[in-house]
């Protein structure tokens, strides 16, 4: 689909029809190299450098705030030889293994004593202020729901969450009413119509793509709205082109796709706990929390169900760091899966 939803745009900026597929095409393979390196590596070495890994995290977002790449009025990105490589796709996976360990070690705390839950409240408050002073307010709530969904699965009552997201939820939302470039983001996607040329532009322009696809598209290649019509239409919005070209159906197979990912990975998840090993499950399950999460969103923004929040269709769209950490983090996950059937496989052999 990148191939197909970046070349009018291609062409314009790069004289290449296919500049945008040919990176993504780089950055895939490189996300299967790497990922199949990082799968020979065994669990205990992330359960072991897992703070680690987290400071460097913290080091990294505060390099791209010095030094980073500012694109689109935001600094996300650190220039790299090979790519520019955007830290918060870094730190999903950091948080995820962070949190495995964690909550490994202190389940017990978890469940009985609030405070295990708020001695969290500094490295993440840190990690969370750096990212939103990028600003990159989408990556920062799918980390925040990330936390959230590891901690109810270890165990730990709702009713901390009352009590500490609350406060949370408060403070994003003075964040966005006083921010006019946040609450523009919310008011448009409320009516995008009232505005069709001007603020509500991109929304418009997505949904007359998906709704020109009606039940089975208008054909692979044949969207209209990829010739410049429709803003980033091969970064968050590709939903809108795909369902221009492959019609209702091909957005009920996608999200099925998605189904399936999702239930594979929280049934590696299911099936590490019942082996009792708890770290690998917890990643299996924060890799689903974090790919449903991120593909419900951009799809809801797609189809103007939710505000434009910058997030790619995990997988689909184009961003090499977004791929490069996926490919990892999968990676990771069946090297989950291998450990916890190695017993099995041993006995067949």
């Amino acid at each position: 689909m990148v191939m197909s939803s970046s070349i009018a745009i291609s062409e314009k900026r790069f004289d290449h029809s296919f500049h945008y597929f040919s990176r993504q095409a780089f950055s895939m393979t490189l996300g299967i190299l790497v990922g199949w390196m990082i799968f020979k590596i065994p669990l205990s070495f992330w359960e072991k450098h897992r703070g680690k890994l987290f400071l460097i995290g913290i080091v990294l977002l505060i390099l791209v705030l010095l030094i980073g790449r500012d694109i689109n009025g935001s600094k996300r990105w650190l220039p790299l030889v090979v790519m520019n490589f955007q830290v918060s796709e870094f730190m999903k996976m950091v948080v995820v293994i962070f949190m495995a360990g964690y909550l490994e070690r202190h389940a017990s705390a978890v469940r009985e004593n609030i405070f295990a839950v708020i001695r969290l409240a500094l490295p993440f408050g840190l990690m969370a202020v750096l990212l939103l002073l990028e600003p990159d307010f989408g990556s920062t709530f799918v980390i925040a729901v990330i936390i959230t969904g590891m901690l109810l699965i270890a165990g730990a009552p709702w009713l901390y969450f009352v009590i500490t997201v609350f406060p949370i939820a408060v403070l994003l939302m003075v964040m966005v009413i006083v921010s006019p470039y946040r609450m523009a983001r919310v008011t448009n996607f409320l009516d995008p119509w009232s505005d069709p040329f001007g603020k509500g532009y991109q929304l418009t322009q997505a949904l007359i793509a998906s709704g020109s696809g009606e039940w089975w598209g208008q054909g692979i290649g044949a969207s209209v709205q990829k010739l410049l019509y429709l803003p980033d239409a091969h970064t968050d919005f590709l939903v809108s082109i795909y369902a221009e070209e492959f019609g209702f159906i091909g957005i009920a197979v996608l999200v099925m796709l998605y189904l399936m990912i999702c239930y594979r990975l929280f049934r590696i998840g299911r099936k590490a706990f019942e082996k009792s090993a708890f770290f690998g499950g917890l990643i299996a399950y924060g890799v689903g929390i974090w790919i449903m999460l991120q593909a419900l969103i951009n799809l809801g923004v797609n189809f103007g169900l939710f505000p434009t929040k910058g997030l790619t269709l995990p997988l689909m769209s184009y961003g090499g760091s977004s791929v490069l950490m996926l490919c990892i983090a999968l990676a990771v996950v069946l090297r989950v899966d291998y450990e916890t059937r190695k017993p099995e496989i041993h006995q067949t052999d």
